[in-house]
Order: structure tokens, then sequence, then C-alpha cells
């Protein structure tokens, strides 16, 4: 009974992973073998791991990347530029940490949006707040949001995350009210936040790609000066395994 109790106890003070590994050690013989300290301790162990996981998932969920891409699957063979030096480095987190940006360039199908999902997934693994938005989608939600009265609130979810990524900048023509809100919300991360751009036109072409010459210099200032940029190279990755395969 006092077993029973003590396991509902840890249910009540949400503490799931130590009532697993509790249940866990009851079922092994062999852990009687630990002393009262060891036995503790990996309790406890079992305990900080559940909660990061938990954590992990709540925000790989928040992120909603469009595809479950990571680091260690990144194909460095294929000849596109991709420098392992700059990853590893990336990798780090150090330039969300820093409050930079990362632009990612290149032609159809050399793995961009990958990457950038790639990189998002690893910042929700080293615990930072993340939002993958396909740019333009989230120009038609600019547009919603601005004839239901909800902008405000979407410009705040967009600008309070650690690293927010903008996937397919130029695939698809913006509006000059699309592209006075990304200055808003590039304006309100300076300093506070990170922002990652996967785009199919060279940076040097972004500037023509805003119409606006104003506007163009105030969102290039904004994000070109303070970032890593990779430009990638090459034969699409989807047609070279189809001629693989």
């Amino acid at each position: 009974m006092l077993t029973e109790k003590t396991h509902d106890q840890l249910h009540l003070m949400k503490l799931h992973g130590m009532a697993q590994a509790w249940d866990e050690q009851r079922q092994q013989p062999q852990a009687a073998d630990l002393s009262f300290d060891e036995r503790f301790g990996l309790i406890v162990e079992r305990q900080w791991r559940w909660r990061e996981d938990r954590a992990l998932a709540t925000r790989l969920q928040y992120a909603h990347l469009k595809q479950p891409a990571c680091l260690e699957e990144l194909d460095f063979r294929h000849p596109r530029g991709l420098q392992r030096g700059l990853i590893d480095q990336l990798a780090s987190g150090d330039w969300i940490r820093q409050h930079r940006n990362c632009l990612i360039t290149g032609p159809t199908g050399v793995g961009k949006s990958y990457l950038g999902c790639a990189l998002a997934q690893q910042a929700c693994r080293l615990g930072f707040r993340t939002l993958y938005c396909y740019l333009p989608k989230l120009a038609r939600e600019l547009t919603l949001a601005q004839a239901d009265g909800s902008l405000s609130r979407l410009l705040r979810k967009l600008a309070k995350v650690d690293l927010l990524v903008l996937d397919d900048w130029g695939l698809a023509p913006l509006k000059a009210d699309h592209y006075r809100c990304l200055l808003e919300i590039l304006d309100d991360r300076q300093g506070a936040g990170a922002t990652l751009i996967t785009s199919q036109f060279p940076v040097p072409a972004w500037h023509d790609l805003v119409g606006d010459p104003t506007l163009a210099d105030a969102i290039l200032d904004r994000l070109v000066h303070n970032a890593y940029t990779l430009d990638l190279q090459g034969e699409s990755l989807r047609k070279h395994r189809a001629k693989l395969a």
C-alpha cells in the first residue's frame, strides 16, 4: 500500500520520469546491489531526461518545421559548397545567442529548406524557441490578419521567438504591405532574436525583389550586415538521387 501511495504521489506531483525509473528498479533484482545514493541518482537523472525530452517535444511542435531534418543527416559528399566547418560553427547555436542571421541561397533542389529546418531543429535541441514560416503562406496570413484585426498579435508572435525561419524568400511576389510588416518584424527582432532566410535568389538580387528602394535598404540593412551567408551551388539533390535510383 505504501508503494502504491508513493507511486501515485509522484504522478500527482508530475514527476512521471521518477515514477517510471522507480517502477523499473523495483522490477530489476540487480538494482538491490546499488546503494541508496546510486539508485536515487538514477531516478533523478531519469526525471531530468523526461523533463528535457518533454520540453524538446513542445518546442518542436511549436516550431512547425516543414520537414524532420537534422544536422547529423546532412550529405557533405554532394558537391554543393556545403562547408562542414561552418555547419559545425552554426550547430553550436552561438549565432542565435548573439542574435545574428543566417542567409541560405542556391538553386532549386540543393537542400536549402532541409538545411534551414536542420538548423532550426538544432536550435530546438539547444533550448531556443523557434518558428518556421513558409514565406508565401506567411504573406497570406498577414493579409488575413490585417483584415480581421489580429495583425498586431501575429507580428508580436513572429518578433518574440529566438529563431525565426523564413523559407523561400522571393518565390512568390509580395506586396508593399507585406514588406512593411516584414520590416517591422525585423526591426523588433534587432538585437533580440536571430532570423534564418532561404532563397533561390542570391542576396545581391534581394534589393530588386522588394521593389521600393527605401524599404529594400531598411530590410537588407537589418538582415545582411550581421549574417552568415551560405551560397549553395550544384545539381539538384532530388535529380541526383533519381539518377542513382
